[in-house]
């Protein structure tokens, strides 16, 4: 089984196997084109999969660990959760996704770009005094400047 992002649908996305997606991506579906496409799959057997609080919890706890919380929507916290408790491949060309999915082992396939090629456990920097956070805050508790997520070494 697949679980699809709103990307599969902009980009015309095809497969045999089975499909899943929720119900928050025909709401991201802005043109006309990718709108019929989630309709026409729907109409044709695709499940439409409203994820388990308790496993939208465990994501949100994995996107904290590799610093992707700050970067994930609803939405894709969601599908994030779909796949992982349908034991489906997540189909999305969103690195943050494919990072926190990589996190909690749920395997993925990218459409139109490249899929990552390891796993990142982001850091924020203090953009005031340097120092560096493991987690985000919205400011520097020593400086009080903004943070900025920042690529680990």
């Amino acid at each position: 089984m697949r679980v699809l992002d709103a990307s599969a649908f902009i980009g015309d996305y095809h497969t045999d196997d089975d499909t899943a997606t929720i119900p928050l991506v025909r709401e991201e579906l802005e043109d006309d084109a990718s709108g019929y496409r989630f309709d026409a799959l729907e109409g044709g057997g695709m499940r439409i999969h409203v994820p388990d609080g308790e496993t939208v919890e465990r994501v949100e706890r994995a996107a904290k660990t590799t610093g992707d919380a700050t970067e994930l929507s609803r939405t894709d916290l969601r599908l994030l959760a779909a796949a992982l408790e349908l034991d489906a491949i997540l189909v999305t060309d969103d690195y943050a996704m494919q990072n926190t999915a990589d996190q909690l082992e749920v395997r993925i396939e990218s459409i139109a770009q490249d899929g990552i090629d390891e796993r990142r456990d982001w850091t924020y920097q203090c953009q005031g005094c340097g120092r560096e956070y493991d987690d985000h805050r919205e400011r520097c508790e020593i400086c009080g400047s903004d943070l900025s997520r920042k690529n680990p070494s």
